[in-house]
């Protein structure tokens, strides 16, 4: 029997069982992540002091981890009382923890920060490299029991009682994975379903078929794709490998027609601005964040503005005075002309250390919509690319951007600059 029993979807009822690894793989909408948010919950209440950790390869923010998810079903069963919500973690019953971070912040030396961990939940495991699930999987290695907290070993080899009127229930640590396939060669595609997966493994497949809570507004995503893409139906919704291009850096985003909010309706439109002249073009972007959607709405884009006339150029895109605008540090003359020439609220970008990647990250985090009109970003969301190989075209590893055919993506990176420095989305 389930001490405590909160709704599971059929489908995932065999993640009940222990098992050493779990994984649920399929597209999107299959409800993969509320399943281990489910069972994470459930799990907290039924194993006093129970250690988790929520992991992505990349976190640049708690914005991009699964804990507000997490907080949603602790509300949603109405078990506020039995856990503490604090802004880094969450206190679970008997002195428990669930902590968020992500893999590349981890060294060889620092991962030992995790040994005692009874639970490592992976969401977005396909991103997730061989270094870090090298790195992962001997370290999540803890067998406690339930009651007393106290490891299996120790209690062998010193002969240590459980609690009073208790036995001890040793319990063993266990490993999630959840993930979107993009290509059999991602190392936990390789290794959960590859011709040899570990022993000790329940590994499930869904899609939004499996998912009797699919919502309305998603089916019309669906229907959509299905109608006008097949191999992205098959891939986003359906859980099939990526056979888009595996050297794409952008495959978050669709072209649309939408109506722009009104500017007194809208918290905050972000403007980002990047430089060119004879061969590179100057660009001017503007967008929006609704829920977890990133709006391009408006793009200037032309190769040789004279400086005296950037002024008129940027005036091509609505509220552009009114508006801060972050633009390329790398041109502080040109910045100190446009404040002194009708942009006084135009700022320089910070950059800094792996900003470019940690840019490109933070794009990908959203489901982008670009209006049609917007016909420089659609080609360079479409085109920009991860170097490849020219003799076998295969992609180069580690994955390296491309300097090119990025002005606009740098321009985005620009406006959306201190939302990624500041760790959170606007919401409205």
């Amino acid at each position: 029997m389930r001490a405590v029993e909160i709704p599971l979807i059929p489908i995932f009822e065999p993640l009940l069982q222990p098992s050493r690894y779990k994984g649920i793989h399929g597209g999107r909408g299959g409800a993969k992540s509320h399943a281990f948010a489910d069972l994470l919950v459930e799990r907290a209440i039924m194993q006093h002091g129970l250690r988790a950790v929520c992991i992505r390869e990349y976190q640049v923010s708690l914005e991009q981890s699964v804990k507000r998810l997490l907080e949603d079903k602790i509300n949603d069963y109405d078990l506020g009382r039995q856990f503490r919500v604090l802004n880094t973690h969450i206190e679970t019953p008997g002195d428990g923890i669930i902590i968020f971070q992500g893999m590349q912040n981890h060294t060889a030396s620092s991962i030992k920060s995790l040994e005692g961990y009874d639970i490592a939940w992976v969401e977005e495991a396909q991103n997730l490299s061989e270094r870090s699930l090298t790195l992962l999987r001997p370290t999540i290695r803890a067998e406690t029991c339930r009651h007393c907290r106290q490891e299996k070993k120790v209690v062998q080899r010193k002969q240590l009682e459980c609690l009073p009127g208790k036995a001890h229930d040793f319990v063993k640590s266990e490993l999630w994975f959840s993930w979107n396939p993009e290509k059999p060669d991602d190392p936990v595609d390789a290794m959960l379903r590859g011709a040899h997966p570990p022993p000790d493994s329940v590994v499930i497949e869904s899609s939004y078929k499996d998912n009797p809570f699919f919502p309305d507004v998603l089916r019309a995503e669906m229907e959509w794709d299905k109608s006008r893409d097949t191999a992205k139906y098959q891939h986003v919704w359906m859980g099939g490998y990526d056979t888009r291009g595996e050297s794409r850096v952008f495959t978050n985003w669709r072209e649309l027609e939408f109506n722009s909010p009104d500017p007194n309706d809208v918290p905050t439109f972000y403007y980002g601005a990047d430089w060119g002249y004879s061969v590179d073009p100057s660009v001017l972007v503007r967008c929006f964040v609704k829920d977890r959607t990133l709006y391009i709405d408006h793009e200037a884009y032309r190769v040789g503005v004279e400086i005296d006339q950037m002024g008129a150029f940027f005036a091509q895109v609505p509220g552009a005075k009114e508006w801060p605008i972050t633009a390329d540090s790398a041109r502080p003359e040109t910045i100190s002309y446009m404040q002194r020439n009708g942009y006084p609220r135009i700022k320089p970008a910070v950059k800094g250390k792996d900003s470019i990647k940690e840019g490109v990250i933070f794009l990908q985090s959203y489901d982008i919509v670009v209006h049609s009109r917007c016909k420089h970003t659609i080609i360079e969301l479409r085109d920009y690319a991860y170097k490849t190989d020219p003799k076998t075209e295969k992609m180069v590893l580690p994955p390296t951007l491309e300097d090119k055919k990025n002005h606009v993506i740098d321009s985005l990176r620009y406006a959306l600059e201190s939302l990624r420095r500041g760790g959170q989305s606007p919401i409205w």
